[in-house]
């Protein structure tokens, strides 16, 4: 097969592209559907004329339905674009971009998406697909999921379906709010992957900055208590990574706050935490919910982020933290190459360093 695969590279390029360009079509459809005609052009940047007679053709094939709500993808369809996804992966070169991500950033998996997320909101959407398959593969009975807030991390909880393992799973959130939309806090978002996937949840109702007192105040109450003991029992916990200095505003930190954030050079964020390009951290933030300290005894780590714009958050935050698997989008793994092949710096093979080193 690869060397039937090789041979139609170099005499019929242009039938892999007619492949990738109608695998990439009924990728859409399934994130989309139902979805109109013009929707549909509008996500892929095509026009209605071309795309028309894509999906007639695909639609003989008996892989989409037309009705009048929209198009989506039959059941044939569906069972065709799983097989297909890790053949487009090999064709396109992600699988090896995958590999040497995963060995440049010391992780024990990658997991890649076509497209930048910078460009396109259902590449967000893509990786929270990814999110919540890795989920379901990784769920056992009456686990303890432990979740931040964030865009990408919603986008996971959207994907979300019932799965009889994750039934008895509890979602709790891993921090406190940023006092932005609620479907973006860890509160909501925990409680969507609940009711996603019939499992249950708790809430944890604190703002994300406080004065110490306030914080010790707060970790004396029952319900805090209960939380913080469910977070120490997690078995997974799944988060999003920011830009160090959008962080900072999106917390509404004090113009000095931002100014040290920016002057120490901090380029990525997590959990609270700034780092500077060699992961080391340069500010905090005290609150209530998980602390990299607590992050030895987890078993799976997930971040998931992607955009060229995150490439060096991403880069920056995965080894300090001690991530086992990233999720991520082609943009960003390309530009996280990218700036190591043109300064020459040399892979990382320890995981987890920050925080066993922290404990130590």
């Amino acid at each position: 097969m690869n060397q039937l695969l090789r041979l139609q590279k170099q005499l019929l390029p242009d039938l892999l592209e007619v492949m990738r360009k109608r695998y990439e079509i009924m990728r859409h459809i399934q994130l989309m559907q139902p979805v109109g005609r013009r929707s549909l052009a509008g996500a892929l940047d095509s026009t209605e004329r071309i795309l028309r007679s894509e999906v007639d053709f695909l639609r003989t094939q008996g892989l989409v339905r037309v009705d009048s709500v929209g198009m989506s993808l039959t059941e044939r369809g569906t069972d065709l674009l799983s097989e297909m996804e890790p053949l487009i992966k090999d064709l396109f070169g992600l699988t090896d971009l995958e590999v040497r991500l995963a060995r440049r950033l010391g992780l024990k998996k990658v997991i890649i998406v076509p497209g930048d997320a910078d460009q396109s909101d259902w590449v967000k959407k893509e990786m929270g697909r990814s999110g919540a398959r890795l989920l379901r593969q990784m769920a056992r009975p009456d686990q303890v999921v432990a979740v931040t807030g964030g865009t990408t991390v919603a986008a996971v909880a959207e994907m979300m379906t019932p799965t009889p393992s994750l039934k008895s799973a509890m979602f709790v959130p891993a921090r406190g709010g940023l006092g932005e939309a609620v479907e973006l806090e860890a509160n909501y978002i925990a409680s969507l992957m609940a009711k996603k996937t019939g499992g249950d949840y708790r809430l944890m109702h604190v703002p994300d900055q406080l004065s110490d007192e306030a914080r010790e105040m707060l970790l004396r109450e029952p319900h805090i208590q209960e939380v913080m003991e469910l977070l120490r029992e997690a078995r997974i916990v799944i988060h999003g990574i920011g830009e160090a200095t959008k962080m900072a505003i999106r917390r509404k930190s004090s113009p000095d706050e931002v100014a040290h954030i920016q002057h120490s050079g901090a380029v990525g964020e997590a959990f609270g935490y700034y780092f500077n390009p060699n992961g080391e951290i340069v500010s905090r933030v005290r609150t209530v919910g998980l602390q990299l300290d607590d992050m030895g005894g987890i078993e799976s780590i997930i971040a998931i982020a992607g955009g060229r714009s995150k490439a060096q958050a991403i880069a920056a935050v995965c080894p300090a933290v001690g991530n086992d698997v990233l999720i991520t989008d082609e943009a960003a793994a390309r530009a996280i190459l990218e700036e190591t092949e043109e300064s020459g710096e040399e892979p990382s093979n320890q995981n987890g360093s920050f925080h066993k080193q922290h404990q130590a």
